[in-house]
């Protein structure tokens, strides 16, 4: 995971859990990157039919603000009937802290 000193602190943890299909990367990509953002990391799998997928992006480069993105991922998320989840890499981080 990208973790460089002095990193953008302007970071989110995107997730997406749902059966697999062909296209889930593909929409998710193209709904980032028509904003901008930046995809830092990805890790993908399938585990018996299952598609989980794991996002680190950058969102300094983004015209839009952390809502817009996240509200057009939820409905991103409607359209292909899988969980998105998109958080504020600071909350994501306190949340899961051991």
């Amino acid at each position: 995971m990208a973790t460089t000193e002095g990193a953008s602190r302007n970071r989110a943890v995107l997730t997406v859990l749902g059966s697999d299909r062909s296209g889930i990367v593909a929409a998710v990509a193209t709904c980032l990157a028509g904003h901008d953002v930046n995809i830092l990391d990805i890790s993908q799998t399938i585990l018996q039919g299952i598609f989980t997928m794991t996002m680190i992006c950058d969102l300094d480069p983004s015209d839009a603000d952390f809502a817009h993105i996240s509200a057009e991922l939820d409905e991103l998320s409607q359209r292909l009937g899988v969980q998105i989840t998109f958080q504020r890499e600071d909350v994501f981080n306190f949340m899961y802290r051991l």
